[in-house]
């Protein structure tokens, strides 16, 4: 029986509920990773005995579904797209924007589906955006391709963003201490593309990055979607 068929115990003899647990727990991950959750901690901010979470939640693994299936509350669309391409950008910039307010949930995006009431939610949205305008597989394949866009521009941009913590350097500031050694290595002329790139390219920030690359491949599984079939 899963987290979400399992009923809930009384709630004696104090308050206690999954959603009072599952808010406790990510606020715990908001301030410091995954790695600041345990149900230990988690009954202590809510001042009650770890036993008695238990009663709720079986497992850690659990609790991250729990809080994942939250996270995705977060992302479903508000109100109907006009079209599938606007319903899947607007399900990508929704699931950047919830990433960036909940870093860790960059470490659990991929792998095996999310199985709670809001993920689920987020899926039949985004195949029923889909619907009607290829054959399933292709469905499936442009669901997928799209995900997997997201899923890797958004952990390379919270990646970015935990190195700026990690070092205490910006960006810029990165830039501006290993420039000497970059520049050494490109006049070496070993490198003419990297050159080409460090000289001539137009730096962009990561929402502007993330929304062309979005753009690029909603047009290639547009192709997709528009040709005929065999």
């Amino acid at each position: 029986m899963t987290v979400w068929d399992r009923p809930e115990p009384p709630s004696r003899p104090a308050p206690l509920d999954r959603e009072r647990i599952v808010a406790a727990a990510i606020a715990l991950a908001d301030e410091g990773g995954l790695e600041a959750v345990s149900l230990r901690k988690v009954a202590a901010r809510l001042d009650a005995g770890p036993m008695r979470l238990y009663g709720y939640i079986s497992t850690k693994q659990e609790l991250f579904d729990l809080m994942v299936d939250e996270v995705h509350a977060e992302i479903l669309p508000e109100e109907a797209p006009r079209d599938w391409r606007e319903a899947l950008r607007s399900h990508a910039h929704r699931t950047r924007q919830a990433t960036l307010r909940h870093q860790w949930f960059a470490d659990l995006l991929g792998g095996r589906p999310a199985l709670g009431p809001n993920a689920l939610a987020v899926t039949e949205a985004t195949l029923a955006a889909l619907d009607g305008l290829a054959d399933l597989d292709t469905v499936v394949r442009a669901a997928e391709t799209i995900s997997a866009y997201v899923i890797g521009a958004i952990r390379r941009e919270i990646a970015g963003l935990r190195a700026e913590r990690a070092t205490g350097l910006s960006e810029h500031d990165w830039q501006r201490a290993f420039g000497p050694h970059v520049s050494r290595m490109l006049a070496t002329g070993r490198f003419p593309m990297l050159a080409k790139f460090v000289h001539d390219g137009t730096d962009t920030d990561a929402a502007t990055s993330f929304a062309t690359g979005l753009e690029w491949v909603l047009d290639a599984v547009a192709a997709k979607l528009s040709r005929p079939s065999a």
